[in-house]
């Protein structure tokens, strides 16, 4: 399954020095640092990171850590009757029987074991992500060099596997992105993406005479040089690219909807209402996200969208059109199952686990808490340096990152309650309110304290602040 892949692991390969490969040590749940220098500080040591068997160079991008990097390989998607397991094999299982070959076969392919190291041009700019996108900021991505980062998305794999001459498949795994910390975001996290593309004599077989392009459009190939990359204002065209006929954007709109308006009934039954709502996406256009009406609300789903042709002539796919669509598992699954806290499926507890069974599919159980543990809130204020602000020389995002590795999954969340200029002083005081609870035992105070002592001793020697 990896194969189509080689050829850019053997250019990667070249181009790395022959290194003697370290292993990161374990850490434990509590980062010392009474003991160890931060990782940031001992990055810039270091020559190189070794990453799944590959050495990758340090240099003034490196942000990744080693609390992330020990999520690396767990692949909670292909762990047997756990509940991203779970909600994987169903989706799969519905393209399996909503698309088949002439002989009965199943016309998707699924890869859900591609490295998650990416270069910038697979996760970025393969995808027509402007230079200039927030997307690419060094606090929202885990990079592992100026080269390389942890995908921000599965979505980063699509061109190699067009170009390897696939034109519908399923790619499944873990994604990385720097973000808060509450119930529902987690540093880790995992995404389904698709594509299905089709050429003139499939999308019109009842009507040979329609064509999928314009007749007056004539094509110029992908320029990679990202001043060429259409703005965002130039992408809002909800009603088609302008290479396409409107004839070929309604009959794969028309396709795309109804097989993830099919998806949503059946996992969330038949009578699941559901609406379409436009947005934007730099690799699709035009392009919706799917909410469902439940428990009273609306939620969104998934993103979806007909793929942008530029993409499609740089993967060698110039004569077809096709749609692309990515979701979230752990959103899904959440949703499916009652579960109202993402780390819990990162929780090896038994009281957990053994809740589900894939052994029939169409016959689950929602989640019951094992028990409650209570609560413990903890303030921490500080004084940033003279100078510098919130989101200018101080993001909360490498915060949120410093308390990840002092706390591991302790923390339950963290928000920003308060915020203050003084300007005579020329300096800014932050407060931020910090949730503990563990998810499988009630914390002392001793014990959350200490944490919280680690993490105040974490920001001094990181940020340089003054604790109030």
């Amino acid at each position: 399954m990896l194969t189509i892949l080689k050829p850019l692991m053997q250019v990667t390969l070249r181009r790395l020095e022959k290194v003697n490969f370290y292993k990161l040590r374990k850490k434990s749940l509590i980062y010392n640092y009474s003991n160890k220098r931060l990782f940031a500080k001992a990055a810039a040591a270091k020559t190189y990171l070794d990453i799944n068997g590959f050495a990758y160079s340090v240099d003034s991008w490196t942000n990744v850590t080693p609390k992330i990097l020990s999520y690396l390989g767990l692949n909670k998607h292909l762990q047997k009757n756990h509940p991203l397991s779970i909600i994987k094999q169903r989706i799969v299982n519905y393209f399996y029987k909503a698309y088949k070959t002439s002989r009965g076969n199943p016309l998707f392919s699924v890869y859900d074991k591609l490295n998650p190291v990416v270069t910038i041009q697979q996760n970025f700019d393969n995808l027509l992500i402007p230079v200039d996108h927030v997307s690419r900021s060094k606090a929202d991505c885990y990079y592992v060099n100026q080269r390389y980062l942890l995908r921000a998305h599965t979505t980063a794999h699509q061109v190699d596997l067009i170009s390897s001459g696939l034109d519908n498949f399923l790619v499944v795994g873990e994604v990385y992105r720097r973000d808060e910390i509450d119930s529902t975001h987690y540093p880790v996290f995992h995404q389904l993406d698709a594509v299905r593309l089709v050429t003139k004599d499939k999308l019109f077989e009842r009507n040979p005479g329609l064509e999928i392009f314009e007749r007056d459009w004539s094509p110029n190939l992908y320029n990679t040089n990202q001043n060429q990359i259409l703005s965002l204002s130039k992408c809002m065209d909800q009603t088609k690219q302008s290479c396409h006929t409107l004839e070929a954007i309604k009959l794969i709109e028309h396709e795309l909807k109804g097989v993830l308006a099919g998806l949503a009934k059946d996992l969330f039954g038949a009578n699941i209402k559901h609406r379409w709502v436009d947005t934007y996406f730099p690799f699709t256009q035009p392009s919706w996200e799917l909410e469902i009406f439940y428990k009273g609300q609306w939620l969104e789903v998934l993103g979806c969208g007909i793929m942008r042709h530029e993409i499609l002539q740089q993967s060698g796919a110039h004569n077809s059109i096709g749609y692309a669509f990515g979701l979230g598992l752990e959103r899904l699954a959440m949703i499916f199952f009652d579960i109202p806290d993402i780390r819990l499926f990162w929780s090896t507890d038994t009281g957990f686990l053994t809740q589900f069974n894939e052994s029939d599919l169409y016959n689950l159980k929602k989640y019951k808490a094992v028990s409650q543990y209570p609560q413990c809130i903890n303030d921490l204020s500080f004084w940033l340096p003279p100078g510098v602000q919130v989101n200018e020389g101080f993001a909360p995002n490498d915060f949120y990152d410093i308390v990840r590795n002092v706390a591991g999954d302790v923390v339950e969340q963290i928000s920003l309650v308060d915020q203050f200029n003084h300007p005579k002083k020329n300096r800014t005081s932050v407060c931020f309110r910090i949730i503990y609870r563990h998810m499988e035992r009630t914390l002392t105070q001793k014990e959350v304290n200490d944490v919280h002592k680690l993490i105040v001793e974490a920001c001094v020697a990181t940020f340089n602040v003054d604790i109030r």
